[in-house]
Protein backbone atom coordinates (compact mmCIF):
# COMPACT_ATOMS: atom_id res chain seq x y z
CA UNK A 1 0.00 0.00 0.00
CA UNK A 2 1.09 3.31 -0.86
CA UNK A 3 0.77 5.70 2.08
CA UNK A 4 0.46 8.62 0.34
CA UNK A 5 -2.40 7.65 -2.41
CA UNK A 6 -3.74 5.87 0.77
CA UNK A 7 -4.04 9.34 2.80
CA UNK A 8 -5.34 11.12 -0.60
CA UNK A 9 -7.88 8.96 -1.81
CA UNK A 10 -9.04 8.82 2.30
CA UNK A 11 -9.45 12.36 3.05
CA UNK A 12 -10.93 12.69 -0.09
CA UNK A 13 -13.78 10.53 0.80
CA UNK A 14 -13.93 12.00 4.47
CA UNK A 15 -14.03 15.56 3.38
CA UNK A 16 -16.11 14.73 0.74
CA UNK A 17 -19.56 15.75 2.12
CA UNK A 18 -21.28 17.97 4.75
CA UNK A 19 -23.70 14.78 5.50
CA UNK A 20 -20.83 13.39 7.81
CA UNK A 21 -23.15 10.04 7.66
CA UNK A 22 -23.08 9.77 3.96
CA UNK A 23 -19.25 10.58 4.04
CA UNK A 24 -18.01 8.23 6.47
CA UNK A 25 -20.32 5.40 4.77
CA UNK A 26 -17.55 6.46 1.68
CA UNK A 27 -14.75 6.24 3.70
CA UNK A 28 -15.52 3.14 5.47
CA UNK A 29 -16.15 1.10 2.08
CA UNK A 30 -12.32 2.35 1.24
CA UNK A 31 -10.55 2.07 4.67
CA UNK A 32 -12.22 -1.31 5.09
CA UNK A 33 -9.96 -2.78 1.89
CA UNK A 34 -7.17 -2.16 3.77
CA UNK A 35 -7.81 -2.41 7.49
CA UNK A 36 -10.63 -4.71 9.09
CA UNK A 37 -13.70 -2.31 9.62
CA UNK A 38 -17.26 -3.56 9.18
CA UNK A 39 -18.71 -0.75 11.42
CA UNK A 40 -17.93 2.96 12.44
CA UNK A 41 -18.61 4.96 14.78
CA UNK A 42 -17.86 8.66 15.31
CA UNK A 43 -19.11 10.14 19.05
CA UNK A 44 -18.33 12.89 21.46
CA UNK A 45 -18.24 12.78 24.99
CA UNK A 46 -19.43 15.27 27.61
CA UNK A 47 -17.64 14.51 30.81
CA UNK A 48 -20.09 17.26 32.81
CA UNK A 49 -23.12 15.43 32.66
CA UNK A 50 -21.40 12.07 31.87
CA UNK A 51 -23.34 11.36 28.51
CA UNK A 52 -21.63 9.67 25.30
CA UNK A 53 -23.74 10.58 21.79
CA UNK A 54 -23.49 9.14 18.83
CA UNK A 55 -22.98 11.62 15.79
CA UNK A 56 -22.36 8.91 13.07
CA UNK A 57 -23.67 4.99 13.62
CA UNK A 58 -22.46 2.63 10.65
CA UNK A 59 -23.03 -1.07 11.13
CA UNK A 60 -24.37 -3.87 9.22
CA UNK A 61 -27.91 -4.62 9.30
CA UNK A 62 -28.15 -7.75 11.64
CA UNK A 63 -26.31 -6.19 14.27
CA UNK A 64 -27.99 -4.57 17.15
CA UNK A 65 -29.49 -1.21 17.11
CA UNK A 66 -27.23 1.21 18.28
CA UNK A 67 -28.51 4.00 21.39
CA UNK A 68 -27.89 7.87 20.16
CA UNK A 69 -27.19 9.14 23.76
CA UNK A 70 -25.84 6.56 26.48
CA UNK A 71 -25.44 7.86 30.06
CA UNK A 72 -21.53 6.68 31.48
CA UNK A 73 -20.67 5.69 35.21
CA UNK A 74 -18.66 8.34 37.28
CA UNK A 75 -15.43 6.01 37.22
CA UNK A 76 -15.56 5.90 33.35
CA UNK A 77 -16.22 9.79 33.31
CA UNK A 78 -12.96 10.03 35.18
CA UNK A 79 -10.99 7.87 33.30
CA UNK A 80 -12.02 9.73 29.99
CA UNK A 81 -11.06 13.08 31.87
CA UNK A 82 -7.23 11.51 32.68
CA UNK A 83 -7.02 10.33 29.23
CA UNK A 84 -7.99 13.82 27.76
CA UNK A 85 -5.02 15.64 29.58
CA UNK A 86 -2.80 14.10 27.95
CA UNK A 87 -2.16 14.30 24.08
CA UNK A 88 -3.97 12.58 21.31
CA UNK A 89 -3.57 8.81 20.92
CA UNK A 90 -5.05 5.42 20.00
CA UNK A 91 -6.03 2.04 21.96
CA UNK A 92 -6.58 -1.36 20.98
CA UNK A 93 -9.44 -3.30 22.61
CA UNK A 94 -9.11 -7.22 20.81
CA UNK A 95 -11.46 -8.69 23.73
CA UNK A 96 -14.08 -7.14 25.93
CA UNK A 97 -14.19 -9.51 28.39
CA UNK A 98 -11.02 -8.39 29.38
CA UNK A 99 -11.75 -4.93 30.15
CA UNK A 100 -13.71 -3.74 33.72
CA UNK A 101 -17.19 -4.29 34.03
CA UNK A 102 -18.16 -0.75 33.35
CA UNK A 103 -16.36 -0.67 30.11
CA UNK A 104 -17.81 -3.74 28.79
CA UNK A 105 -21.21 -2.31 29.57
CA UNK A 106 -20.65 1.01 27.75
CA UNK A 107 -19.70 -0.88 24.54
CA UNK A 108 -22.26 -3.41 24.96
CA UNK A 109 -24.71 -0.23 24.46
CA UNK A 110 -23.41 0.28 21.01
CA UNK A 111 -21.56 -3.09 19.46
CA UNK A 112 -22.26 -6.66 19.91
CA UNK A 113 -20.45 -8.94 22.15
CA UNK A 114 -17.49 -10.33 20.22
CA UNK A 115 -15.51 -8.04 18.53
CA UNK A 116 -12.21 -5.84 18.50
CA UNK A 117 -12.47 -2.25 18.37
CA UNK A 118 -9.82 0.09 17.24
CA UNK A 119 -10.39 3.78 18.81
CA UNK A 120 -8.76 6.72 17.66
CA UNK A 121 -8.94 10.04 18.82
CA UNK A 122 -9.75 13.43 17.39
CA UNK A 123 -8.25 16.80 17.99
CA UNK A 124 -7.95 20.01 15.94
CA UNK A 125 -5.47 22.79 16.90
CA UNK A 126 -5.34 21.33 20.69
CA UNK A 127 -8.84 21.07 21.22
CA UNK A 128 -10.44 17.51 21.86
CA UNK A 129 -13.03 16.99 19.25
CA UNK A 130 -14.79 13.39 20.08
CA UNK A 131 -13.37 9.78 19.12
CA UNK A 132 -13.58 7.93 15.84
CA UNK A 133 -13.94 3.87 16.71
CA UNK A 134 -13.57 0.79 13.74
CA UNK A 135 -15.28 -2.27 14.75
CA UNK A 136 -14.54 -5.67 13.63
CA UNK A 137 -16.46 -8.84 13.79
CA UNK A 138 -14.58 -11.33 16.02
CA UNK A 139 -11.88 -11.15 18.61
CA UNK A 140 -8.03 -9.93 17.89
CA UNK A 141 -8.96 -8.25 14.55
CA UNK A 142 -6.09 -5.18 15.16
CA UNK A 143 -2.58 -4.65 15.14
CA UNK A 144 -0.50 -1.12 16.11
CA UNK A 145 -0.09 -1.27 12.23
CA UNK A 146 -3.78 -0.45 12.12
CA UNK A 147 -3.42 2.13 14.78
CA UNK A 148 -0.76 3.88 13.24
CA UNK A 149 -2.39 4.07 9.73
CA UNK A 150 -5.74 5.43 11.44
CA UNK A 151 -3.41 7.92 13.56
CA UNK A 152 -2.48 9.29 10.26
CA UNK A 153 -6.06 10.45 9.18
CA UNK A 154 -6.75 12.13 12.66
CA UNK A 155 -6.62 15.58 11.23
CA UNK A 156 -8.84 15.20 8.28
CA UNK A 157 -11.29 13.12 10.39
CA UNK A 158 -11.30 15.90 13.05
CA UNK A 159 -11.37 18.70 10.03
CA UNK A 160 -15.12 16.58 8.81
CA UNK A 161 -16.24 16.40 12.37
CA UNK A 162 -15.56 20.08 12.80
CA UNK A 163 -17.12 21.13 9.57
CA UNK A 164 -20.25 18.67 10.38
CA UNK A 165 -20.42 20.28 13.98
CA UNK A 166 -20.43 23.87 12.86
CA UNK A 167 -23.02 23.08 9.49
CA UNK A 168 -25.12 21.35 12.25
CA UNK A 169 -25.13 24.69 14.81
CA UNK A 170 -25.78 26.81 11.72
CA UNK A 171 -29.30 24.45 10.35
CA UNK A 172 -29.91 25.01 14.29
CA UNK A 173 -29.45 28.61 14.27
CA UNK A 174 -31.25 29.31 11.03
CA UNK A 175 -34.40 27.21 12.66
CA UNK A 176 -34.60 29.34 15.23
CA UNK A 177 -33.92 32.41 13.77
CA UNK A 178 -37.14 31.23 11.43
CA UNK A 179 -39.13 30.50 14.22
CA UNK A 180 -38.37 34.25 16.30
CA UNK A 181 -39.35 35.73 13.26
CA UNK A 182 -42.54 33.48 13.06
CA UNK A 183 -43.16 34.21 16.79
CA UNK A 184 -42.79 38.16 16.33
CA UNK A 185 -44.89 38.65 13.59
CA UNK A 186 -47.37 36.89 15.45
CA UNK A 187 -46.57 38.93 18.66
CA UNK A 188 -46.62 42.03 16.15
CA UNK A 189 -50.49 41.21 15.05
CA UNK A 190 -51.52 40.68 18.62
CA UNK A 191 -50.31 43.89 19.76
CA UNK A 192 -51.94 45.57 16.41
CA UNK A 193 -55.12 43.49 18.26
CA UNK A 194 -54.83 46.16 21.25
CA UNK A 195 -54.54 43.98 24.05
CA UNK A 196 -55.53 46.33 26.94
CA UNK A 197 -57.12 44.79 29.30
CA UNK A 198 -60.61 46.84 29.67
CA UNK A 199 -62.25 46.75 33.42
CA UNK A 200 -59.43 46.38 34.87
CA UNK A 201 -60.33 49.20 38.21
CA UNK A 202 -63.49 47.76 38.54
CA UNK A 203 -64.86 43.98 37.76
CA UNK A 204 -61.32 42.93 37.18
CA UNK A 205 -59.84 44.64 39.96
CA UNK A 206 -59.55 41.71 42.44
CA UNK A 207 -57.78 39.38 38.98
CA UNK A 208 -56.01 42.42 37.95
CA UNK A 209 -54.27 42.33 41.66
CA UNK A 210 -53.56 38.31 41.64
CA UNK A 211 -51.62 38.95 38.23
CA UNK A 212 -49.74 41.35 39.81
CA UNK A 213 -49.00 39.24 42.91
CA UNK A 214 -47.77 36.33 40.40
CA UNK A 215 -46.69 37.33 37.48
CA UNK A 216 -42.72 38.46 38.82
CA UNK A 217 -42.46 34.59 39.81
CA UNK A 218 -41.97 31.48 38.53
CA UNK A 219 -45.07 29.70 39.81
CA UNK A 220 -46.98 27.88 36.85
CA UNK A 221 -50.56 29.99 36.37
CA UNK A 222 -53.68 28.05 35.61
CA UNK A 223 -56.50 30.76 34.49
CA UNK A 224 -59.95 29.22 34.78
CA UNK A 225 -63.30 31.04 33.14
CA UNK A 226 -65.56 30.50 30.06
CA UNK A 227 -65.47 31.06 26.79
CA UNK A 228 -64.76 34.37 25.63
CA UNK A 229 -63.96 35.95 28.80
CA UNK A 230 -60.30 37.04 27.57
CA UNK A 231 -58.03 34.39 28.81
CA UNK A 232 -55.12 34.80 26.50
CA UNK A 233 -55.39 38.73 27.15
CA UNK A 234 -54.16 38.26 30.77
CA UNK A 235 -51.87 35.73 29.47
CA UNK A 236 -49.76 38.03 27.84
CA UNK A 237 -50.27 40.53 30.48
CA UNK A 238 -48.81 38.20 32.96
CA UNK A 239 -45.90 37.26 30.45
CA UNK A 240 -45.38 41.14 29.92
CA UNK A 241 -44.84 41.73 33.82
CA UNK A 242 -42.74 38.80 34.04
CA UNK A 243 -38.92 38.61 34.27
CA UNK A 244 -39.07 36.96 31.18
CA UNK A 245 -40.55 39.73 29.02
CA UNK A 246 -37.69 39.56 27.33
CA UNK A 247 -37.89 36.27 26.35
CA UNK A 248 -40.47 34.40 23.79
CA UNK A 249 -44.30 34.17 24.48
CA UNK A 250 -45.76 31.16 22.78
CA UNK A 251 -49.59 30.45 22.70
CA UNK A 252 -51.00 27.29 21.84
CA UNK A 253 -54.60 26.34 21.49
CA UNK A 254 -54.17 22.91 22.21
CA UNK A 255 -57.74 22.40 21.55
CA UNK A 256 -57.08 23.27 18.19
CA UNK A 257 -54.25 20.58 17.35
CA UNK A 258 -55.02 17.61 15.95
CA UNK A 259 -54.67 14.62 18.17
CA UNK A 260 -52.33 13.03 15.57
CA UNK A 261 -49.96 16.36 16.00
CA UNK A 262 -50.32 17.16 19.34
CA UNK A 263 -47.03 15.54 20.33
CA UNK A 264 -45.13 16.82 17.27
CA UNK A 265 -46.06 20.48 17.82
CA UNK A 266 -45.30 20.59 21.51
CA UNK A 267 -42.11 18.80 21.83
CA UNK A 268 -40.99 18.47 18.14
CA UNK A 269 -39.43 16.13 16.19
CA UNK A 270 -36.80 14.41 14.51
CA UNK A 271 -35.66 13.67 10.76
CA UNK A 272 -38.42 10.60 10.05
CA UNK A 273 -39.73 10.52 12.96
CA UNK A 274 -42.79 9.66 10.96
CA UNK A 275 -44.15 9.77 7.34
CA UNK A 276 -43.94 13.48 6.24
CA UNK A 277 -40.83 14.58 8.97
CA UNK A 278 -38.77 15.44 6.14
CA UNK A 279 -36.73 17.63 8.29
CA UNK A 280 -36.09 17.93 12.35
CA UNK A 281 -39.22 20.12 13.94
CA UNK A 282 -38.24 22.25 17.27
CA UNK A 283 -41.49 22.14 19.13
CA UNK A 284 -43.54 24.96 20.96
CA UNK A 285 -41.83 23.97 24.10
CA UNK A 286 -37.88 24.72 22.84
CA UNK A 287 -39.06 27.57 21.09
CA UNK A 288 -40.43 28.91 24.76
CA UNK A 289 -37.50 28.10 26.15
CA UNK A 290 -36.28 31.22 28.58
CA UNK A 291 -39.23 32.63 27.69
CA UNK A 292 -43.76 31.67 28.83
CA UNK A 293 -45.67 28.91 26.90
CA UNK A 294 -49.35 29.37 26.70
CA UNK A 295 -51.56 26.48 26.87
CA UNK A 296 -54.95 27.37 26.30
CA UNK A 297 -57.48 24.79 26.50
CA UNK A 298 -55.53 22.71 28.22
CA UNK A 299 -58.51 20.23 29.28
CA UNK A 300 -58.31 18.93 25.89
CA UNK A 301 -55.01 17.44 25.69
CA UNK A 302 -54.91 13.47 25.42
CA UNK A 303 -53.83 11.90 28.57
CA UNK A 304 -50.52 10.65 26.75
CA UNK A 305 -49.31 14.45 26.09
CA UNK A 306 -50.43 15.28 29.88
CA UNK A 307 -47.81 12.90 30.60
CA UNK A 308 -45.05 14.18 28.74
CA UNK A 309 -46.51 18.00 30.17
CA UNK A 310 -45.69 16.63 33.73
CA UNK A 311 -42.67 15.52 33.17
CA UNK A 312 -41.94 19.31 32.11
CA UNK A 313 -43.10 20.68 34.96
CA UNK A 314 -41.12 18.14 37.15
CA UNK A 315 -37.51 17.38 35.46
CA UNK A 316 -37.37 20.56 32.96
CA UNK A 317 -37.08 18.57 29.84
CA UNK A 318 -38.65 16.94 26.77
CA UNK A 319 -37.99 14.72 24.48
CA UNK A 320 -38.58 15.26 20.71
CA UNK A 321 -40.91 12.61 18.45
CA UNK A 322 -38.33 9.45 17.34
CA UNK A 323 -35.73 11.12 19.47
CA UNK A 324 -33.45 9.01 22.44
CA UNK A 325 -32.13 12.12 23.66
CA UNK A 326 -33.36 14.63 26.12
CA UNK A 327 -33.32 18.34 25.97
CA UNK A 328 -33.72 20.85 28.80
CA UNK A 329 -35.76 23.62 28.73
CA UNK A 330 -36.31 26.70 30.55
CA UNK A 331 -39.75 27.74 30.27
CA UNK A 332 -42.56 28.83 32.62
CA UNK A 333 -45.86 27.65 32.17
CA UNK A 334 -49.09 29.46 32.03
CA UNK A 335 -52.38 27.23 30.91
CA UNK A 336 -56.24 28.15 30.58
CA UNK A 337 -59.07 26.01 30.48
CA UNK A 338 -63.26 26.93 30.42
CA UNK A 339 -63.51 23.27 31.74
CA UNK A 340 -63.46 22.29 35.41
CA UNK A 341 -60.53 20.21 35.68
CA UNK A 342 -61.28 18.99 39.29
CA UNK A 343 -64.66 17.22 37.95
CA UNK A 344 -61.89 15.75 35.02
CA UNK A 345 -59.57 14.50 37.70
CA UNK A 346 -62.83 12.80 39.48
CA UNK A 347 -63.73 10.94 36.00
CA UNK A 348 -60.30 10.09 34.87
CA UNK A 349 -59.93 12.44 32.28
CA UNK A 350 -57.54 14.40 33.15
CA UNK A 351 -54.07 13.33 35.28
CA UNK A 352 -54.71 14.30 39.26
CA UNK A 353 -50.68 14.95 39.31
CA UNK A 354 -50.73 17.15 36.80
CA UNK A 355 -53.86 19.00 38.09
CA UNK A 356 -52.08 19.58 40.95
CA UNK A 357 -49.00 21.36 39.09
CA UNK A 358 -50.41 23.27 37.36
CA UNK A 359 -52.78 24.62 39.88
CA UNK A 360 -50.48 26.32 42.55
CA UNK A 361 -51.96 29.82 41.55
CA UNK A 362 -55.60 29.42 40.11
CA UNK A 363 -57.09 33.03 38.64
CA UNK A 364 -60.86 32.88 38.08
CA UNK A 365 -61.66 34.92 34.94
CA UNK A 366 -65.72 36.33 35.82
CA UNK A 367 -67.94 36.50 33.23
CA UNK A 368 -69.19 39.41 31.76
CA UNK A 369 -72.63 39.12 33.42
CA UNK A 370 -70.99 39.27 36.73
CA UNK A 371 -69.23 42.50 36.08
CA UNK A 372 -72.13 44.78 34.10
CA UNK A 373 -70.18 48.05 35.59
CA UNK A 374 -67.52 47.03 32.86
CA UNK A 375 -69.97 47.20 29.64
CA UNK A 376 -70.23 51.08 29.08
CA UNK A 377 -65.96 51.17 28.76
CA UNK A 378 -65.75 47.80 26.49
CA UNK A 379 -68.51 48.84 24.25
CA UNK A 380 -66.58 52.16 23.84
CA UNK A 381 -63.21 50.16 23.38
CA UNK A 382 -64.82 47.86 20.82
CA UNK A 383 -66.62 50.58 18.99
CA UNK A 384 -63.19 52.28 18.76
CA UNK A 385 -61.33 49.30 17.85
CA UNK A 386 -63.16 48.19 14.95
CA UNK A 387 -63.90 51.60 13.39
CA UNK A 388 -59.69 51.72 13.55
CA UNK A 389 -60.16 48.77 11.74
CA UNK A 390 -62.72 49.44 9.28
CA UNK A 391 -61.73 52.92 8.59
CA UNK A 392 -64.63 54.53 9.74
CA UNK A 393 -63.36 57.83 10.44
CA UNK A 394 -66.88 59.48 11.83
CA UNK A 395 -68.04 59.51 15.48
CA UNK A 396 -70.00 56.71 16.38
CA UNK A 397 -72.58 57.45 19.07
CA UNK A 398 -75.27 54.45 20.57
CA UNK A 399 -78.90 55.49 21.67
CA UNK A 400 -79.93 55.97 25.16
CA UNK A 401 -81.04 53.04 26.74
CA UNK A 402 -78.67 50.67 24.87
CA UNK A 403 -76.38 50.15 28.15
CA UNK A 404 -79.15 49.35 30.47
CA UNK A 405 -80.25 46.53 27.74
CA UNK A 406 -76.76 45.43 27.66
CA UNK A 407 -76.48 44.81 31.49
CA UNK A 408 -79.86 42.68 31.13
CA UNK A 409 -78.48 40.59 28.38
CA UNK A 410 -76.97 36.92 29.90
CA UNK A 411 -73.99 36.95 27.22
CA UNK A 412 -73.37 33.23 26.85
CA UNK A 413 -70.70 34.15 25.07
CA UNK A 414 -68.67 36.86 27.60
CA UNK A 415 -66.52 39.66 25.71
CA UNK A 416 -65.81 37.65 22.37
CA UNK A 417 -69.96 37.41 21.94
CA UNK A 418 -70.21 41.51 22.50
CA UNK A 419 -67.14 42.01 20.08
CA UNK A 420 -69.19 40.23 17.36
CA UNK A 421 -72.03 41.92 17.88
CA UNK A 422 -70.52 45.25 17.90
CA UNK A 423 -68.64 43.99 14.46
CA UNK A 424 -71.82 42.87 12.93
CA UNK A 425 -73.68 45.90 13.55
CA UNK A 426 -70.87 48.01 12.42
CA UNK A 427 -70.59 46.37 9.22
CA UNK A 428 -74.64 46.15 8.65
CA UNK A 429 -74.66 49.89 9.30
CA UNK A 430 -72.00 51.13 6.93
CA UNK A 431 -73.58 49.09 4.15
CA UNK A 432 -76.98 50.58 5.06
CA UNK A 433 -76.40 53.79 6.10
CA UNK A 434 -72.61 54.99 5.78
CA UNK A 435 -73.02 58.27 6.76
CA UNK A 436 -75.28 57.51 10.09
CA UNK A 437 -73.28 58.20 13.41
CA UNK A 438 -76.18 56.42 15.41
CA UNK A 439 -75.17 52.73 15.88
CA UNK A 440 -78.38 50.51 16.91
CA UNK A 441 -77.23 47.17 18.56
CA UNK A 442 -79.19 44.80 17.47
CA UNK A 443 -79.73 42.24 20.73
CA UNK A 444 -82.05 40.02 19.01
CA UNK A 445 -79.15 38.17 16.77
CA UNK A 446 -81.51 36.45 13.98
CA UNK A 447 -79.09 32.96 14.43
CA UNK A 448 -79.28 32.63 17.47
CA UNK A 449 -82.58 33.72 18.50
CA UNK A 450 -83.55 30.98 15.88
CA UNK A 451 -81.47 28.12 17.37
CA UNK A 452 -82.88 29.46 20.92
CA UNK A 453 -86.51 29.15 19.85
CA UNK A 454 -86.34 25.95 18.10
CA UNK A 455 -85.44 24.06 21.29
CA UNK A 456 -88.18 25.72 23.23
CA UNK A 457 -90.51 25.12 21.10
CA UNK A 458 -89.74 21.48 19.94
CA UNK A 459 -91.75 20.21 22.13
CA UNK A 460 -89.49 17.40 22.79
CA UNK A 461 -89.91 16.91 26.87
CA UNK A 462 -87.51 14.66 26.58
CA UNK A 463 -84.30 15.84 29.54
CA UNK A 464 -81.16 15.21 26.96
CA UNK A 465 -77.49 15.03 28.42
CA UNK A 466 -75.59 18.01 27.98
CA UNK A 467 -73.45 16.70 25.34
CA UNK A 468 -76.55 15.42 23.22
CA UNK A 469 -77.86 19.12 23.58
CA UNK A 470 -74.33 20.75 23.15
CA UNK A 471 -74.19 18.29 19.71
CA UNK A 472 -78.17 19.61 18.68
CA UNK A 473 -76.98 23.32 19.64
CA UNK A 474 -73.92 22.85 17.06
CA UNK A 475 -75.15 21.36 14.61
CA UNK A 476 -78.58 23.70 14.28
CA UNK A 477 -75.89 26.52 14.17
CA UNK A 478 -73.76 24.87 11.11
CA UNK A 479 -77.57 24.83 9.45
CA UNK A 480 -77.90 28.32 9.97
CA UNK A 481 -74.82 29.06 8.80
CA UNK A 482 -74.91 26.56 5.58
CA UNK A 483 -71.60 24.62 6.90
CA UNK A 484 -69.93 27.89 7.55
CA UNK A 485 -67.95 27.68 10.59
CA UNK A 486 -65.60 30.48 10.44
CA UNK A 487 -65.76 34.25 9.57
CA UNK A 488 -69.35 36.84 9.80
CA UNK A 489 -72.09 34.78 9.91
CA UNK A 490 -70.25 31.27 10.74
CA UNK A 491 -70.90 28.43 13.71
CA UNK A 492 -68.42 29.62 15.40
CA UNK A 493 -69.26 33.82 15.59
CA UNK A 494 -73.12 32.31 15.96
CA UNK A 495 -72.50 30.49 19.02
CA UNK A 496 -69.68 33.12 20.47
CA UNK A 497 -67.03 30.57 20.17
CA UNK A 498 -63.42 30.74 18.89
CA UNK A 499 -63.32 28.46 15.56
CA UNK A 500 -60.15 26.52 17.30
CA UNK A 501 -62.50 25.97 19.98
CA UNK A 502 -65.55 24.67 17.67
CA UNK A 503 -63.69 22.52 16.02
CA UNK A 504 -62.39 20.69 18.95
CA UNK A 505 -66.08 20.12 20.35
CA UNK A 506 -67.08 18.96 16.73
CA UNK A 507 -64.31 16.43 16.85
CA UNK A 508 -65.13 15.42 20.24
CA UNK A 509 -69.16 14.99 20.10
CA UNK A 510 -68.28 13.41 16.24
CA UNK A 511 -69.67 16.44 14.35
CA UNK A 512 -68.93 16.67 10.70
CA UNK A 513 -68.80 20.00 9.19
Amino acid sequence: MDQNIFFREATMRICGSLDLQKAMQNTLEFISSYIPADALNIGLIDPEPGVARSVVHISPDDWPESRSTVSMPQNIVSKFTREWESKPGFRILNDISLEEPAVQELIRAFWPEDVSLLRTDLALESRRMGLLLLVAEGKNRYTKEHARIMSSLNKPFSVALANALQYEEAIQLKNMLEDYNRDLRSELSGLSADNRIVGAEFGLRQVMRMVRQVAPLESPVLLQGETGTGKEIFANALHAASLRSDGPFIKVNCGGLPESLVDSELFGHEKGAFTGAISRNRGRFERADKGTIFLDEIGELPLNIQAKLLRVLQQNEIERVGGSRTIPVDVRIISATHRNLEQMVQKGEFREDLWFRLNVFPIMIPPLRQRPQDLPALLDHLISRKCREMKITREIRIPSGTIDRLKKRAWPGNVRELQNLVERTLIQAHADNPDSAVLNLDLAVSGQKSIETNLETSGNTQVLTFEEAAARHIKKALEVARGKITGPGGAAEILGLNPSTLRGKMRKLNISP
